[in-house]
């Protein structure tokens, strides 16, 4: 990878950025055994994506290399949609915001 590699998210291939705009993502997932393995750095809302189109045990077991991640379906379909936007462009998607209103009526019914 050359340097300039290094500055360009490893999924949509924008430039990064902002640190606090960036995270690392684990291509095997911590609760499977990646707390030590190998990650990449990406934009937040790249990272988020991942996760709200892959469960971890899914990630484990067929998604662990960016080639594999990017070959997703639904995260082909982000990357196009992603790729017009600035480096700098943030917004929550739309399956984190449902899973995160399915979790706080979980935590308000118990």
């Amino acid at each position: 990878m050359s340097e300039s590699d290094e500055h360009l998210c490893r999924l949509c291939d924008r430039p990064l950025g902002s640190p606090r705009l960036t995270s690392k993502h684990h291509l095997v997932p911590m609760s499977k055994g990646g707390k030590k393995g190998k990650t990449v750095e990406l934009h937040n809302i790249c990272h988020r994506k991942i996760h709200a189109a892959l469960t971890n045990g899914e990630i484990a077991k067929n998604y662990t290399t960016i080639e594999q991640l990017q070959k997703h379906e639904e995260i082909q379909k982000f990357i196009l949609w992603v790729s017009k936007k600035q480096p700098e462009f943030y917004d929550r998607s739309r399956d984190s915001l449902a899973r995160k209103s399915k979790l706080d009526w979980k935590r308000r019914a118990h």
